[in-house]
């Protein structure tokens, strides 16, 4: 993944403003990841990658982590919704119907 692909495809937050957010803003938990333009309160599927990175942040200051492509990341994401494993809210980046569960 890119630092301009996007990390929450429901809010389309971009890897580089989580780890931004990260360096700047300096959460205590990763919940307050949400502040960033409200990443991981969609369908739920990028909450285990801002943990991630959240994490390698707070292990000492790395804030590179390893994701799929962008391409696998979305392809999981869908499988992930039409699994059931969450809701994208309207304008979220559409998960590919030609996916099977």
């Amino acid at each position: 993944m890119n630092l301009d692909d996007e990390m929450c495809l429901c809010f389309h937050v971009t890897k580089r403003k989580v780890l931004n957010f990260i360096r700047v803003e300096k959460p205590r938990r990763v919940g307050q990841m949400s502040e960033c333009f409200g990443a991981g309160t969609g369908c739920g599927w990028c909450r285990p990658f801002l943990q991630r990175a959240f994490d390698a942040a707070v292990a000492g200051g790395m804030t590179e982590t390893d994701e799929p492509s962008a391409a696998d990341y979305a392809l999981m994401r869908s499988r992930y919704v039409k699994q059931g494993g969450g809701t994208p809210p309207p304008g979220a980046t559409p998960i590919d119907d030609e996916i099977d569960q």
